[in-house]
């Protein structure tokens, strides 16, 4: 049987328009097998959420140049939460101040990504994410 793609949704939330590391990360987790859905720039948490739902996605990949992740990341996990979808993986990138990475984790966030980090360490966080995942939903 073949092993099932991981779905991931790619999302700029907030008024930020640079979206060039959104697309090269997009392309890296498609280039490693992932299914991957990008909604483009100036997304409200209200839509990226509604856009998770309807696409039935394992990950939600957040990407924040602004400086609004503490107002947005915080409200985009609320929002999945009330929509039954507490076990999404939600990971974000961008300018995020190390001080901020305990908050965003406290509301729900996994994974933290600053600029620099390689594409391969995020697929492969997003890799053992979903199969950690996985294996606790068979056990």
């Amino acid at each position: 049987m073949a092993e099932r793609k991981i779905r991931v949704l790619v999302a700029k939330p907030g008024l930020d328009g640079h979206d060039r590391g959104a697309k090269v990360v997009a392309r890296a987790l498609r280039d490693a097998g992932m299914e991957v859905i990008y909604t483009g720039i100036r997304q409200t948490p209200e839509m990226i959420v509604e856009a998770a739902l309807q696409e039935d996605v394992d990950v939600v990949g957040l990407s924040i140049l602004s400086g609004a992740h503490m107002a947005l990341c915080p409200r985009i996990t609320e929002l999945l939460r009330a929509q039954g979808l507490d076990d999404v993986l939600v990971v974000v990138g961008g300018i995020i101040p190390d001080d901020d990475v305990p908050a965003l984790q406290k509301a729900g966030v996994q994974g933290v990504f600053g600029p620099g980090t390689s594409t391969h360490d995020i697929v492969q966080f997003i890799r053992e994410r979903i199969s950690e995942r996985e294996m606790l939903r068979a056990a």
